[in-house]
């Protein structure tokens, strides 16, 4: 017998699960510390499939997926949490994949991120990008950054998101959520918007085009603390991807802004612990300093790992230092530190040197 969606959501919450896909002509699947795993063995029929996801729409959802064929959603569930829906096309069949949103948003610290951070949070200006690959935690941190400038600070936050996972509070800041699609029509017009709002931090949930990242660029320039996520393996790729989106002759421009605008990239990854006890943060910290600013103004990225290796008074560290302590703390195995890192040969134990033989005379 086929569950209801919210058995479905339900039951992936209870397993610890971090994301439930319904796929047509396939269970049910949960992803639980990085792996995908069946929640049973039903096979859902796509009309199943499609009846599941449309129940968690609107009216007005419903009309959007059929214009665009894609559809990103927050859900609430009576007694089980929020979600971050996407619903898309796949051969044809409608299907979606849902993202569990603890509510509870943590500290920084208990995170294992580096203190860094906190530095990051008590700018007055600049930008400052949580990157990773999809599902390393970046919106969890970003909402942790969040909390913890709201506490200690008494400033207008304007935080815009597709879709609006973290529902804040207001505490010693007044913190303004606006979601894309249904408080505004587009990452570029909210950010010329929140301008004009009297703000002093702006939250993007994503940079995604060039006037997204233009116009944020120039309000970190011009006096607010700017806070975003990009899709961005590692600090030099994330200063390569933010300049290689603008044509060509716009570049020196915004090569200037940015080394003079940046405050800060975290790039963090999610590895499996030794124990098999979940996973545990890694990072790459990027604290500009006179020379960084200076190799990304002359765009000689390729030496910006060096200086964040011998940046550490600056509160900079590159991934191969984060992973390293991992490892020496017994946290990983070397097989994910090798597959995680930057430089393998960091981290390959070298063969042992042949034994001498021994002389049949001694």
């Amino acid at each position: 017998m086929t569950r209801d969606i919210t058995e479905y959501l339900s039951d992936a919450v209870a397993r610890g699960g971090s994301d439930l896909h319904l796929s047509a002509w396939a269970p049910a699947c949960v992803r639980i510390n990085g792996a995908i795993q069946p929640i049973d063995d039903v096979m859902l029929e796509p009309a199943t499939v499609r009846s599941l996801i449309l129940d968690t729409l609107t009216e007005s959802q419903r009309a959007t997926l059929e214009q665009e064929w894609e559809l990103d959603y927050a859900l609430q569930v009576e007694g089980v949490g929020r979600f971050r829906g996407n619903v898309h096309i796949a051969r044809g069949q409608v299907e979606a994949a849902f993202r569990f949103i603890r509510q509870d948003i943590p500290d920084l610290e208990t995170l294992g991120h580096h203190e860094a951070l906190r530095y990051f949070c008590s700018l007055r200006s600049g930008l400052v990008l949580i990157t990773g690959i999809t599902g390393s935690g970046k919106s969890t941190t970003l909402a942790s950054m969040v909390k913890l400038i709201s506490d200690t600070h008494s400033d207008v936050i304007i935080t815009l998101e597709d879709p609006i996972e973290f529902i804040f509070q207001h505490s010693s800041s007044l913190i303004k959520q606006r979601e894309i699609g249904g408080d505004t029509h587009s990452f570029p017009r909210a950010l010329r918007q929140a301008l004009r709002q009297d703000p002093d931090v702006i939250v993007v949930s994503e940079m995604r085009d060039l006037d997204t990242i233009r116009i944020a660029l120039t309000a970190a320039e011009t006096g607010h603390l700017v806070l975003a996520t990009l899709h961005t393996p590692d600090a030099p790729q994330t200063i390569d991807r933010l300049v290689d989106v603008f044509p060509a002759d716009q570049q020196p421009q915004i090569v200037a802004q940015l080394s003079s605008a940046l405050g800060g990239i975290v790039c963090q990854r999610l590895i499996p612990r030794a124990d098999g006890q979940g996973r545990i943060l890694a990072s790459e910290v990027l604290v500009p300093n006179h020379g960084i600013r200076n190799c990304i103004r002359e765009r000689k990225l390729e030496q910006i790992v060096g200086l964040m290796e011998i940046g550490h008074r600056d509160g900079s560290r590159t991934i191969d230092q984060s992973i390293a302590g991992l490892l020496d703390a017994q946290l990983i195995t070397r097989e994910e530190a090798i597959f995680h890192c930057r430089e393998r040969k960091s981290f390959e134990v070298p063969p042992a040197p042949p034994r001498k033989p021994k002389s049949i005379w001694t």
